[in-house]
């Protein structure tokens, strides 16, 4: 099952993003749950925030993973919103 994380950061956060961003890609690609992530960006271009769609079995493993990123051990955000999610259209036009 696909779930969408939305993350802000919390204000004035670009450095602590940049401290733990290695950390974050390391959990990333040792879990092997993501589909699709990237971060939100502001006016000037900077990092404010996450969208990552992943895969788990259920909610508590969603959960479960994104209590674990690195990101939010480190209290980079102020807000996450996990929700299940059904992939209907992708990038080649086609429904799914």
């Amino acid at each position: 099952m696909l779930f969408v994380i939305v993350a802000i950061d919390r204000e004035n956060s670009l450095a602590l993003r940049l401290a733990t961003r290695a950390a974050h890609f390391a959990y990333a690609n040792e879990t092997g749950v993501i589909k699709l992530g990237g971060p939100f960006l502001d006016a000037g271009g900077d990092m404010i925030g996450s969208l990552i769609v992943i895969e788990a079995a259920d909610l508590a493993q969603a959960r479960e993973w994104q209590v674990n990123d690195p990101y939010a051990k480190a209290g980079l955000f102020a807000s996450v919103d996990l929700r299940p999610w059904k992939a209907t259209f992708n990038a080649c036009g086609a429904n799914l």
